[in-house]
């Protein structure tokens, strides 16, 4: 089933393995080339240290795109680019080749058991907040910001 219009979607990427700028990079050419997507805009890429979670520090970046897909449909093909980039999930918040979250999905509220919409811990991640700041700085409040504050995080390009 998909949508009859485009949705606006904004996606967070993050990786913590190997090469994890040229692997967002991949993962950022992949999300443009989905059917029925059109890629709009894309953040600048930061380093951050781990939330919760172990291994070395992050690269990661959001990008914004229109797309047709259905969720649940979009998801599936986010796991998919995830996996060919050689993502594992050893345990939960394991280091990892490739981390992609879709935070916003249109106006959608979804709660189910495999997907969540809109991210429901995007709010406590300063390397969520800062490149969505950039694309959309009207779904970024000052308050989400100073709460994240003591979060190491440093734009790289």
């Amino acid at each position: 089933m998909l949508p009859r219009d485009f949705v606006s979607v904004f996606v967070g990427l993050g990786s913590n393995l190997g090469n994890s700028q040229e692997t967002v990079e991949a993962a950022i050419r992949a999300l443009s080339n989905l059917p029925q997507t059109q890629m709009l805009s894309c953040s600048s890429f930061y380093q951050s240290a781990p939330v919760e979670a172990e291994g070395p520090e992050f690269v990661n970046a959001v990008v914004h795109f229109q797309t047709r897909l259905n969720a649940f449909d979009l998801l599936r093909a986010c796991q998919t680019i995830e996996n060919l980039a050689g993502r594992e999930r050893h345990y939960v918040n394991s280091p990892r080749t490739l981390d992609l979250d879709m935070l916003i999905y249109g106006d959608a509220r979804i709660d189910s058991e495999f997907l969540k919409v809109p991210h429901p811990r995007m709010h406590e991640r300063a390397f969520v907040l800062h490149p969505l700041r950039e694309l959309a700085p009207e779904k970024v409040l000052e308050t989400d910001l100073n709460f994240v504050s003591d979060q190491a995080i440093r734009k790289i390009c």
